[in-house]
């Protein structure tokens, strides 16, 4: 196991710690900056132009690369290059939401997240993570208080949404798509002494005093917009598969039946 290791930051006496071996542990649409820095940058991502014209169609991850506009690659390197641990972009308000989540939370020393660029129609996105910033999950694993179409986070432990929550702020800078307005967001991050910024007193307030979470999402749901959504549609679904399966065996113990005749 490796020793978890505090060192101070080279600005005075605020403290950071090692993130996670295999840190960040999800790939994904974005860069990597300086592991030290609280900050991280979320850049939404629109719908692309092939799941606008094939709506279920999910295209491949290079292509949602290529497909996206110059002015939102801008940002993604802006947040880097101003100082961020990472900064990238996010499409949904499940599975890439999840992947964001598990690389935050495996680095104590992000504090804040930076959400900014136009909002999704489709997806929600940016109400999805200030909803669950706000309020968590439920029991069914769904994001509580969005609009969004299937805020579920089923593929990671609702501990590492509860850690999320606790670890960082999250900075609305939702429909904001000034590089000077986030410019200005993410260096207010890294201040020693506290800085207004839109309302928001900001600062480095040092690594989370709990060690990093180190997982990556199971995969195990891959369509979250298929999955029973309650209690009730979990037992019917449940019930129905039960049913499927007695009609499976009736239907081969039948079919041995006839050839042994």
């Amino acid at each position: 196991m490796r020793e978890e290791r505090r060192q101070a930051s080279v600005m005075g006496k605020i403290s950071k710690s090692e993130p996670a071996q295999g840190y960040p542990p999800e790939e994904g649409c974005y860069l990597r900056g300086n592991d030290y820095s609280p900050v991280a940058v979320c850049v939404i991502l629109k719908w692309s132009r092939l799941e606008q014209s094939h709506p279920g169609v999910q295209p491949p991850r290079s292509w949602i690369m290529d497909a996206a506009p110059p002015e939102i690659e801008a940002l993604v390197r802006l947040g880097v290059e101003t100082g961020a641990a990472l900064s990238g972009t996010l499409q949904t308000e499940n599975i890439g939401l999840e992947k964001v989540i598990c690389n935050i939370v495996s680095n104590p020393n992000i504090r804040y997240l930076v959400v900014c660029g136009p909002e999704s129609p489709g997806h929600l996105v940016g109400e999805t993570i200030l909803a669950l910033e706000k309020n968590g999950i439920d029991g069914n694993k769904r994001i509580i208080g969005t609009n969004a179409p299937t805020p579920f986070l089923f593929n990671i432990p609702a501990d590492f949404a509860e850690r999320f929550r606790k670890q960082v702020k999250v900075i609305d800078l939702v429909d904001e798509g000034s590089p000077e307005v986030i410019r200005q967001c993410i260096w207010s991050c890294y201040q020693e002494e506290p800085t207004t910024f839109r309302g928001y007193t900001l600062f480095d307030p040092g690594a989370f005093p709990e060690p990093p979470l180190s997982g990556t999402i199971t995969w195990r749901v891959t369509h979250p917009e298929r999955e029973p959504k309650s209690e009730e549609e979990r037992h019917q679904k449940a019930k129905l598969h039960a049913l499927m399966d007695r009609v499976k065996k009736t239907v081969e113990a039948k079919k041995r039946k006839e050839e042994t005749q």
